[in-house]
């Protein structure tokens, strides 16, 4: 079979960090004869290089290049390139992962769309990643029609054939920005460029001892100096005009307005505060016409302003100034529809803790001259941003715990300026409903909901919450398909977050109170604290000193309460005993687990009457003592055993 992807991977002294790689490559979809993987050691001086030996003599899809260190990791991705046999190229670094059907749908992806460049989606485990690139899924995108240029790193999948005619490689040595001059030129010279959204490809993931490359402190001089390489491409295969000013706007937005802001750049030593401030004044300077710094939003023109100027004083006071700013989302109503769980919130920005106040009455007004003073500034990026509130914007992310990747729900929002004193001045604020469909998340597990809140120059994302535990509603848990999915507060901060399949909480079937049992008829019914779409399977567990006995139930939504009616035939040899009572809600699935209800059943007589759960015997509570004594001791004498005897 011909080879339809090779991954190149530059290593150089990645220690444990490269066993997840590794790991991922071996889980890929793809079949095993479709993909290489090509590792470029470039000198490691670890373990590395005899631990990819051993890789490659174990699995053929492995090939490993040993050469010389050659600083960076541009010619170590060029030597892979001559080396591959893929119809497709896919760049990986030796400290991340790629999703288990990356390569599969990526290269099915980019085939379908006869694409050049295939950007999969990205997730951060501790680093940023773009997130507007990936509201969607662009089979056609443009650095016109989709903010490609927001992702500049080379971890995409690139047709070898492309990168051969243009003649395109990485440029080589100890350099910075090798993959924004990569990047850039495959983006402007490609026929067609694919984005894939629905489905994580690629994890990026920021070490526990902080040493990836990308997070080095960096020498100012050099950085901008390779800086301008990116700004040469974007000058070599664009007119000047709207485009390039756009283009050029990402640079000045993220690599010299983003580092001059708030703690980012407060928490820098001043002498190197200073330094990186003088590289950047004069890329500013030098490079960017007046069109380029006009589209930023409010904040980042003042930054931009003052930095042309070369007010380095103001820049920090005005980061200071910043660094109090920060949104906040306060939930509201959350309840179940028809199978998708509702979730209210409003969302503004704070400044020093307290609502930020704008002008009652604004005009957008153009920022032509940097602002003669910071109290100046301030008053301006407010009024700008009064002006522009009707491009405000809330949304409601998923974000899965272990993974970090995120989702987008759907939102629906208003504007409301809420009066302040004498009218004078007013809160900004979105009121938000966003729908979230638990069949759509595409793994079980914990997911934290975070606002993602825009205007006025900032976007920042905050978790939903908290809610003072009187204010917090309390959403029953949902059955949705097989899962069950339980909306809860975490514990101590009060924020908003979903389990599916949960495991080890609790699903608030405690809140059953005796009244809503009744037996008769030889029928068992009881009102849960759970909601279901329609009629769902359920199962029962009959629990006495004695058997375990079991049978199938109905789960149906209640016509005029909240939550849901279960509905079964008691099993017909309930014998005389107290019984116990466990439900299951999602009986077809693996790793079923049965929730004990907070009542039992007492057979005898005839009859079958509810009673509370009994407690444990005077036996079972001397017996649960004893081993409570008995393991402190235990413990007590390990640990004397550990102190030498002390």
């Amino acid at each position: 079979m011909p080879v339809k992807v090779s991954v190149i991977i530059p290593v150089y002294n990645p220690g444990v960090y490269i066993e997840d790689c590794i790991s991922s490559l071996q889980r890929q979809s793809l079949p095993p004869d479709e993909f290489e993987v090509i590792f470029v050691d470039d000198g490691s001086t670890d373990e590395t290089p005899a631990r990819l030996d051993a890789l490659a003599a174990e699995d053929p899809r492995m090939k490993i290049i040993h050469q010389e260190n050659s600083g960076w990791s541009g010619k170590p991705r060029n030597v892979g390139i001559e080396a591959s046999r893929g119809e497709f190229v896919m760049f990986v670094d030796n400290d991340d992962y790629l999703g288990d059907e990356a390569l599969e749908r990526m290269y099915d992806y980019g085939v379908a769309n006869g694409a050049d460049v295939v950007v999969g989606k990205m997730a951060g485990k501790g680093r940023g990643v773009p997130v507007e690139l990936f509201r969607r899924n662009h089979p056609r995108a443009t650095v016109e029609n989709a903010p490609l240029i927001d992702s500049l790193t080379p971890h995409k999948m690139f047709r070898r054939a492309f990168l051969d005619r243009i003649g395109l490689r990485f440029p080589e040595g100890r350099r910075r920005l090798e993959d924004h001059v990569f990047i850039a030129e495959a983006y402007l010279r490609a026929e067609n460029v694919s984005v894939l959204s629905d489905y994580v490809c690629y994890y990026h993931l920021r070490r526990d001892d902080g040493s990836n490359a990308g997070f080095e402190r960096f020498d100012p001089a050099g950085y901008f100096r390779n800086l301008r390489e990116a700004l040469d491409v974007v000058e070599q295969y664009t007119e000047p005009g709207p485009v390039r000013d756009r283009l050029f706007r990402r640079w000045l937005r993220v690599e010299m307005v983003e580092r001059l802001r708030a703690r980012r750049f407060l928490n820098l030593p001043d002498d190197y505060r200073r330094e990186l401030f003088g590289e950047i004044h004069e890329v500013v300077v030098e490079r960017f016409g007046p069109g380029v710094a006009a589209g930023l939003q409010p904040t980042q023109q003042v930054v931009a302003a003052l930095t042309a100027a070369d007010r380095y004083d103001d820049v920090v006071a005005f980061a200071e100034w910043e660094a109090g700013v920060a949104p906040r989302a306060t939930p509201g109503e959350i309840e179940w529809r028809d199978g998708s769980l509702r979730v209210g919130f409003t969302a503004e920005y704070l400044s020093g803790g307290e609502p930020m106040l704008f002008p009652a009455e604004s005009e957008a007004a153009p920022l032509t001259d940097a602002p003669k003073d910071v109290p100046e500034a301030v008053r301006w990026v407010a009024s700008e941003t009064a002006a522009r509130f009707g491009q405000a914007t809330a949304d409601l992310l998923l974000r899965e715990r272990s993974s970090a990747a995120q989702y987008f729900q759907p939102v629906e929002f208003t504007r409301e300026t809420v009066p302040v004193g004498d009218g004078e001045e007013v809160r900004l604020v979105l009121r938000a409903t966003a729908t979230v469909d638990p069949a759509e998340l595409p793994r079980d597990g914990a997911w934290d909901a975070l606002v993602r809140v825009k205007t006025g120059g900032w976007t920042k994302e905050c978790r939903l919450g908290p809610a003072p535990r009187e204010d917090r509603p309390t959403p029953e848990v949902g059955i949705v398909g097989d899962r069950p999915v339980l909306p809860y507060w975490t514990e101590p901060h009060g924020n908003f977050s979903l389990e599916v399949r949960p495991r080890g909480k609790r699903l608030g079937l405690g809140r059953v109170q005796l009244g809503d049992v009744t037996v008769s008829d030889e029928r068992f019914r009881v009102l849960l604290p759970v909601h279901t779409p329609g009629d769902t399977d359920v199962r029962l567990r009959f629990v006495s000193s004695s058997r375990i006995l079991e049978v199938p139930g109905t789960l149906a939504p209640h016509a005029d309460r909240p939550g849901s009616v279960l509905e079964a035939e008691l099993p017909q040899d309930l014998s005389d005993d107290v019984w116990r009572v466990a439900v299951c809600l999602n009986p077809g699935a693996d790793g079923a687990r049965f929730t004990g209800l907070p009542f039992a059943l007492r057979a005898g007589g005839g009859s079958v009457l509810v009673t509370p759960v009994p407690g444990p015997g005077v036996a079972l509570r001397l017996a649960r003592r004893a081993r409570r004594v008995l393991g402190a001791a235990r413990r007590k004498v390990n640990s004397r055993i550990r102190n030498g005897g002390r």
